[in-house]
């Protein structure tokens, strides 16, 4: 079992940056892909970005196109921690993020665990 507490949501204009952390339990975080995912009120939950474990691909990572170039996913092993960095923020940008965890290091497993999210709010 892992758990994830997400961290770093707030009230910020529009083209400021957040940096969102979501810390994990258990000795197994290196091994399992990590994702972020955002729902908008009275919309469905969306895939924002993912990054592999090491193992798989150098520990690729991906991206929903409307976050390309503006946020990055990245890993510390060491502090079992995963970040979302959310530069250029946009009004469309408001969620909530959710933190996921895979039960395999790749991409293409689907997310097992999840957090019980961060509010982020851009205003215009």
């Amino acid at each position: 079992q892992v758990q994830l507490v997400e961290s770093g949501g707030g009230l910020v204009q529009a083209g400021g940056s957040l940096r969102l952390s979501c810390a994990a339990s258990g000795r197994t975080f290196s091994s399992y892909a990590m994702g972020w995912f955002r729902q908008a009120p009275g919309k469905e939950r969306e895939f924002v970005a993912a990054i592999g474990a090491i193992t798989w691909r150098s520990g690729q990572t991906s991206y929903v196109d409307s976050v390309k170039g503006r946020f990055t996913i990245s890993r510390d092993n060491a502090k079992n921690t995963v970040y979302l960095q959310m530069n250029s923020l946009k009004p469309e940008d408001t969620a909530v993020y959710y933190c996921a965890a895979s039960g395999s290091s790749d991409l293409v497993s689907g997310f097992k665990y999840w957090g019980q999210g961060t509010q982020v709010t851009v205003s215009s």
